[in-house]
Parts: C-alpha cells; sequence; structure tokens
C-alpha cells in the first residue's frame, strides 16, 4: 500500500506530462504548459518534500520513566517468564507512563527485516488499579505483538502516514491532483487499521494462553473503567487546580486514593456490559466483540492471583513521583500537598466568579475598586434587582434580588478565604466542603438568603461578623477577564475587524482576533497550526482578546457572509465583515458564532 502511494504520483505524473503534450497539439506548447505545469509541480513538489521529511522522520519514543531490573526486579521477572510463555525475547526496556495503556515498540532496519531495541510501555494507573492476574495479561497481550511480528513494520507504517499527510497538507483543497491522493490515502488507513484490527484479536490469544479466559476478559473490562476514572480525576481534581496556577506534589499518588475511595462507584460502573459496535476506521476492535472471542478460545488453567498489581513495584509511591519529574513541566506553578492543593484551587474558581461579579457592579456603579461592601450598599438601598437583571434577565426586578443568594453565596465565601474564618476541606469521596475553623461545615448559604434582602441585611452582617468573616476582605482580585480554563467551540479565517485583515477563535470566554493572519488561500491550515501550537489561554493573552462580559450587545446584519456589529460596555464600537473567501476550521464554525452574536441583539 505505501509503494502504491508512489506509484499513484508517478501516474499522475505521467498524466500531467500526457496532458502536455496533447494539449500542445491544440494549442500553443505556451498555453499547454501554464495549464499543466501547476499539477507538475504540485504532484512533483509535494510528494518529493513529504517523502524527504517521512524518510528523515523516526517515531520518538513515548515520554516516562525507565525502570531497570534492579528497580523493579519482581516486574522484571514477570515480564521474563511472560516473554518465554509467549515465545519472544524480552524488550530492552520498560517505561512507565502516565496513561492508561500499555503499548509496545520496536527499532526495527531494513524495513523490518531486522529486529532492534525493544521498549515495554506499562501505563502507572493500570499497576495502580489492576490485579496482579490482569496485568499480566495485558503484558502478555503487548508481548504478543512481538511474538506475532507486529512491530517489525511499525516504523515503516508511521512513516508511510507522514509521507501521506504531509503530501495532502501541501497540495490545495481545490487541486484535483490532492483528490486522487485523499482518496487513496483514506484507502490506506482502512487496509492499515484493518491489518491493526487482526493483531489485536492476535495478540489477546496470548492473553489467554498466560492468564485464562477469566483474566483476560476481566482486564478489557477494566480498561474503560480505569479510563473513565482517570479522565474524571484530571476534570474534577487535577485541571482546575492547574489553571489556577497549582500543581499537586503527588500526581498519581492522587489517583490512587480517589480509586480507593470511590470502590463502591467503580464497581457500579465493571457491572455495566461493554459498548458494542465499531467502525472500519477503528484500529481496535470493540471490546465485546474482543470478549466474545476470548470466550470461544481454549482455556488455559492459569492461576488466578487477585493481589494489587502494585506488588510488582517495591515502591509505587516513590516511583510515581520520580515519574511526575520526568513528564510534567509545572512551570511556575505552585507545588502544594493535596489538602492544600485543593484548597487553593477551589477558592481560586470561586474567586474567579466573584470577579465577575465585581467587574459586572464596577460597570454597573461606576465603581473603581468594586467588591462585597458596594454590593451590600446595593441591597441596603433597594438597588441590588435592578443590578441583577443582567445575570437573571428572565426574571423581574424582584425576582432576580431573591434570585442573586445564590451568587451572594461565592461573594460570601470568597470574602470569608480571604479573612481567613474558613477553607475548602478535600476529599476523595465527594465534593470540597467548606468549613470553619473548627472543621465543621459553614452555612453561608443561610445568610446569603438574609443578605439580599434590605430587612434583613443587619442580621446577615451581624451573623458574618460573629463568625470572623469582614465583608471589607471580599474583593476583585482580577479586573480583567481572560481565557484561564476557556474551551475553543469555532474558528474562522479571514475576518476583518473594523476593515483589518483577522482570524478569529471563538472561544467559550469570548473572541479572540489574531492580526495579520496571513494568505488567503490557507485559512484552513493556518487556523489548524494555530490552535496546536499552544493552549488556547495562551493564544488568547498573545492576541487581542475580547471577553463576552465586556459586549453590551450585537447586531448581525448579514448572516452569510457575516457582517456584524458589536457595542461593548465602555461604547467602544467593532464591526466584524467576513470575506467571500473565508475558511471554517469546522463546517458548523460560522453557524456556532452566530449564534453566539444573536444572543447579544438581533439581526437585522
Amino acid at each position: 500500500m505505501l509503494a502504491g502511494f508512489y506509484v499513484v504520483a508517478l501516474v499522475q505524473l505521467g498524466g500531467a506530462v500526457a496532458l502536455v503534450i496533447w494539449l500542445s497539439t491544440v494549442l500553443s506548447s505556451l498555453i499547454a504548459l501554464k495549464i499543466a505545469f501547476p499539477l507538475f509541480v504540485a504532484t512533483v513538489g509535494a510528494v518529493s518534500v513529504a517523502l524527504w521529511k517521512a524518510i528523515r522522520a523516526k517515531p520518538e519514543p513515548a515520554p516516562g520513566l525507565t525502570v531497570g531490573p534492579d528497580q523493579a526486579p519482581e516486574l522484571w521477572r514477570t515480564v521474563h517468564e511472560l516473554a518465554t510463555v509467549v515465545g519472544t525475547r524480552v524488550p530492552n526496556e520498560i517505561r512507565l507512563v502516565p496513561e492508561v495503556n500499555a503499548a509496545v515498540s520496536e527499532d526495527t532496519k531494513l524495513l523490518g527485516l531486522i529486529s532492534g531495541r525493544r521498549i515495554l510501555y506499562i501505563g502507572m494507573p493500570l499497576l495502580q488499579a489492576m490485579r496482579v492476574d490482569q496485568i499480566r495479561s495485558v503484558l502478555a497481550h503487548e508481548l504478543g505483538h512481538y511474538s506475532g511480528r507486529h512491530t517489525r513494520l511499525g516504523a515503516v507504517a508511521y512513516r508511510g502516514r507522514l509521507a501521506m499527510g504531509g503530501t495532502i497538507s501541501r497540495i490545495g483543497p481545490r487541486n484535483p491532483v490532492g483528490w486522487v491522493f485523499r482518496g487513496y490515502s483514506r484507502l490506506y488507513l482502512l487496509v492499515d487499521n484493518a491489518a491493526s484490527r487482526r493483531q489485536e484479536l492476535e495478540a489477546d490469544r496470548s492473553s489467554v494462553q498466560v492468564a485464562g479466559r477469566a483474566a483476560a476478559a476481566s482486564a478489557l473490562r477494566e480498561l474503560p473503567v480505569l479510563d473513565a476514572a482517570w479522565d474524571f480525576y484530571f476534570q474534577r481534581y487535577v485541571h482546575p487546580g492547574w489553571q489556577a496556577g497549582f500543581v499537586p506534589d503527588d500526581l498519581f499518588g492522587g489517583f490512587n486514593e480517589l480509586i480507593v475511595a470511590r470502590q463502591a462507584e467503580l464497581d457500579e460502573m465493571r457491572g455495566a456490559e461493554p459498548e458494542g459496535g465499531g467502525s472500519r476506521w477503528d484500529t481496535h476492535p470493540p471490546i465485546a466483540e474482543r470478549i466474545g472471542i476470548i470466550a470461544t478460545a481454549p482455556d488455559t488453567a492459569g492461576a488466578s492471583d487477585d493481589r494489587p498489581a502494585r506488588v510488582l513495584l517495591p515502591d509505587i509511591a516513590a516511583l510515581g513521583r520520580r515519574l511526575q519529574q520526568v513528564v510534567v513541566d509545572a512551570g511556575d506553578r505552585t507545588m502544594l500537598p493535596w489538602p492544600e492543593f485543593t484548597a487553593a484551587m477551589v477558592a481560586a474558581g470561586v474567586q474567579r466568579q466573584a470577579d465577575a461579579v465585581f467587574r459586572a457592579l464596577g460597570r454597573f456603579t461606576g465603581t473603581p475598586d468594586p467588591g462585597l461592601p458596594a454590593v451590600l450598599e446595593l441591597v441596603q438601598s433597594g438597588r441590588l434587582g435592578e443590578f441583577a437583571e443582567q445575570f437573571f434577565p428572565n426574571a423581574t426586578r424582584r425576582e432576580a434580588a431573591g434570585k442573586f443568594a445564590e451568587p451572594m453565596e461565592s461573594l460570601l465565601q470568597s470574602a470569608a478565604v480571604a479573612s481567613g474564618a474558613a477553607r475548602w476541606q478535600h476529599s476523595w469521596s465527594e465534593p470540597a466542603r467548606f468549613v470553619g475553623r473548627n472543621g465543621q461545615p459553614m452555612p453561608l448559604a443561610e445568610i446569603a438568603e438574609l443578605a439580599v434582602a434590605p430587612q434583613t441585611l443587619p442580621e446577615a452582617v451581624a451573623r458574618l461578623t460573629a463568625i470572623g468573616i469582614d465583608p471589607a476582605a471580599g474583593k476583585v482580585v482580577q479586573r480583567r477577564a481572560d481565557a484561564s480554563g476557556a474551551r475553543l467551540l469555532a474558528a474562522l479565517a479571514n475576518i476583518k475587524v473594523d476593515g483589518v485583515d483577522h482570524d478569529l477563535l471563538m472561544l467559550n470566554r469570548g473572541l479572540v482576533f489574531v492580526g495579520n493572519p496571513g494568505k488567503a488561500d490557507k485559512g484552513t491550515k493556518r487556523l489548524r497550526e494555530l490552535v496546536e501550537s499552544a493552549p488556547i489561554a495562551e493564544l488568547a493573552s498573545r492576541h487581542q482578546f475580547m471577553p463576552f462580559e465586556e459586549l453590551a450587545t450585537a447586531t448581525v446584519h448579514k448572516q452569510v457572509p457575516l457582517k456584524a456589529e458589536l457595542v461593548l460596555h465602555d461604547g467602544r464600537r467593532l464591526t466584524l465583515q467576513e470575506a467571500w473567501s473565508s475558511e471554517l476550521l469546522e463546517k458548523n464554525s460560522r453557524d456556532t458564532l452566530l449564534e453566539a452574536l444573536k444572543s447579544f441583539g438581533s439581526a437585522d
């Protein structure tokens, strides 16, 4: 299939030459050359550059912590034993990696004819959460790829994908040469992925051979459970703190604590049947299909071993901390133990919510230094409902004032933390709790209900004072919204902002205007390279960022191509004009942007 890719290139090259010869018989040679030359250049240039880069490219080993026989003797002894059973030589290196996965690689030579250095990758979460018999099944599966010689052509397939991807990226979307290459590349991937699925089923036989059908099937069932737990762990416990400028001092130890504390939830997930289905584009067969095939395989009287897989490492906690040092670049983030990390993470999130309210308060009152005292003054003067309408547009002023109890609780929480009267208490089994100095929950929701009505405001202030909360401590920290933690929703190339060419990124928190974008005919490629070049928050800090909270109204004058006028709270106006030559990162990018703008106004 890889050789066929270059045959296709030669055929197209020959077609371009034939086209020149034929056209020269009916047109002048110069005109014929002008017509066929772009096809010739596109084919030769794109294939040559992509092939040269692919030949020089080499798959880089996944980052991780290499453990030798002296550091993990039991793990190496197990790998030696399994390699003998499945009939292959032992890998040269075992590397612990930060993912719910295991894999193998081999640095072969002469298109796979000569075997090379082998690396076995083992995900730290698997060793933390699986049983010994399950991890033996997983390792036997990976070693089965070696015995089946599945890794011999890994480098060739890698370079093939690079060559095809590089060729296609260098040919414009409207060039007919690119159509043929894209069609062939899809065929290549279909064949490659089908071979990969077959190899996975072959490697599963090694799992059954070593661990027996029950352990092999349970290991497959465990993978999606651990994958979901890993995602939950990062989304709930790690990412918010990372975005706030903190990092836990024991990243992998935290995951171990989580799975121990939430065994009941994990057991419930284990009871669910794995999803079936699948696609011809998948590199792995569906787990349900693999389990069904395993059930029909000859069983092995493999002794079950329900010990935790962590016993294969002498000190898994210490290795986890070393792995974190290798794979985590904390930059200038503050490293904290888990209790302090969670307290700082949640407090930062609550402060962000409070800051959004305080910034709105500054726009509403013109107060240069908005804070909780100014909010309480609005309550006392009977103007809270007028201010709260912007947060609850479908409510009356009186209703809005009552509904403001929820954001008021966040304001009180931020003031309590700043006063040193309360903190967020870490827990692996439930959300963090807001507790006072005595470790008991602080009932700020009740006080917030009292604080939104003029007649009960004095009682609220008295109760705050009694538990050590100073309302003056509730202040704005971030005076202008940024894109920390923002998500990319849409992107459009070739948009004029006040008549000047820009690319536009739409985040869930605002718009990013990228000046001096480049050539108009490479918009989609440019957008893709841009969003892959750095985290979204960093891109917003490099370019002009307009938070949605600063947008007062938006009027859409025309939908295709988009033409709109934006009016900011400070009176500034911006015009957006999409060119007919604009390009989209995704097909729905324009519709997504239109829906957002219409929420601030109406179409003409």
